[in-house]
């Protein structure tokens, strides 16, 4: 069976030791692996439609610059989940590092504002992960949880 990515931007993370990455991402975070080439410590993995690269730091890894832990300063991924509460269990029963805790988060997008519960990770290597949950939209500001904009 032919395994086609479809998504239309996928990140690639470089770290530090991607078998214990990809552990990390399928068991705690519920990504399955769609294809690999563990012995160059490559692996494709997806979520919900959420679609990632892992890759293991060598000398021939395509970096602009020096790389020192923690990785993606200065970034961090949002990935939209439809069971965000079970997800947020598993990272504290996993004692991920949350960098932020669940929130209700309302952002203002032209004349609208779209809503979402939200909490952020840092995954072995430092790269922040945003899980999220759609709340839909309202045309005025909420009264709960937090507005931006």
């Amino acid at each position: 069976m032919t395994v086609r990515p479809k998504a239309k931007l996928v990140p690639e993370l470089a770290c530090r030791d991607a078998a214990a990455s990809m552990r990390f991402y399928t068991e705690v975070l519920g990504f399955r692996v769609l294809y690999d080439r563990p012995e160059f410590g490559f692996y494709y993995l997806e979520r919900q439609g959420a679609e990632i690269m892992i890759e293991q730091l060598s000398d021939s890894s395509w970096l602009s610059g020096q790389l020192e832990p923690p990785f993606g300063r200065g970034l961090h991924f949002q990935v939209m989940v439809d069971d965000l509460e079970k997800l947020y269990e598993a990272c504290k029963s996993s004692e991920v590092m949350i960098f932020r805790k669940w929130e209700e988060a309302w952002y203002r997008a032209a004349d609208h504002y779209v809503g979402q519960s939200q909490f952020i990770i840092c995954d072995p290597d430092g790269y922040m992960l945003r899980f999220a949950q759609d709340l839909g939209a309202r045309s005025t500001p909420p009264h709960t949880g937090r507005t931006v904009g």
